[in-house]
């Protein structure tokens, strides 16, 4: 019973110390959420837009960093269903919004109902 005791002990200690000695982590606790870079980052980097056919006869946009891909949006900001603008023209003014908002140091660089309104993409 002693030497029982005196095994337990011992587990309890390494287990005790095997937890110390793990260096600390965080996780998100929604994993699926993506993470956007730092806008410092792109401050002085070449963004572009390219207009790309979406659902329906309709368009939308990729970003572009230095010619890589960043940001593929298939379908209207913020509006439901998977359809994209009515013509290339409004596309590309959202597009052209996104890209001054990522120059601006702002990510992500979301795209509100209110400011497309007033662009007039909508």
């Amino acid at each position: 019973m002693n030497r029982t005791f005196i095994v337990l002990i011992c587990i309890a200690l390494f287990g005790y110390q095997h937890t110390q000695a793990q260096p600390a982590t965080t996780k998100s606790p929604d994993q699926t959420t993506p993470s956007f870079p730092s806008g410092e980052q792109y401050k002085n980097a070449n963004i572009t837009y390219r207009i790309i056919v979406s659902a329906n006869h309709t368009w939308c946009y990729d970003i572009l960093a230095e010619g890589r891909l960043m940001i593929h949006q298939p379908s209207a900001p913020g509006l439901p269903g998977n359809e994209g603008f009515k013509t290339k023209a409004k596309a590309a003014k959202v597009a052209g919004l996104v890209v001054e908002k990522i120059k601006n140091g702002e990510m992500p660089p979301s795209v509100t109902m209110d400011e497309m309104k007033k662009i007039g993409a909508l």
